[in-house]
């Protein structure tokens, strides 16, 4: 009498799990540097925000110093965080993955959305943003064309 087994072999399912773990392999890498530039856009647009909130405050006070976290108008600090625009990435609030900070000039500013968190290590490093709309990265492997979307 034969009998009419069902299942699997351990073959069969040793190679479903290779199948899988090639699988996983390949697309891991494509998906978390799919989530690092939708978070490196976010960064670029709060860059954006932030240089129109600057300008708002430079029409309002003639100057950009005073912009800081409690900032007194015509008081340039260097490397603050802003005081008319969110200080992080995302600006509605949750994880942070950027923080912003602006070093005003009476007459010009610089302002940068400097990597934290999850972004800490990220090839592109902190975006940099001036009032004459110059896009640049400090401490990146990466180069402005590869990291600055267009």
């Amino acid at each position: 009498m034969l009998k009419n087994n069902k299942g699997f072999t351990l073959i069969e399912l040793m190679i479903v799990v290779v199948v899988v773990a090639v699988l996983t392999s390949i697309a891991l890498p494509s998906y978390r540097e799919s989530v690092a530039k939708s978070k490196r856009s976010d960064a670029q647009g709060a860059l954006y925000g932030l240089a129109a909130a600057m300008e708002r405050f430079f029409t309002e006070n003639n100057t950009y110093c005073g912009s800081d976290e409690g900032g007194t108008v015509g008081t340039c600090i260097a490397n603050d965080a802003p005081g008319i625009f969110s200080k992080q990435v995302p600006i509605d609030g949750g994880t942070k993955y950027y923080n912003l900070r602006i070093t005003p000039t009476t007459t010009s500013y610089t302002i940068k959305a400097i990597r934290t968190g999850s972004m800490a290590t990220d090839k592109c490093g902190d975006f940099t943003l001036t009032n004459t709309n110059v896009q640049g990265l400090e401490n990146n492997t990466a180069t402005v064309a590869d990291c600055w979307r267009r």
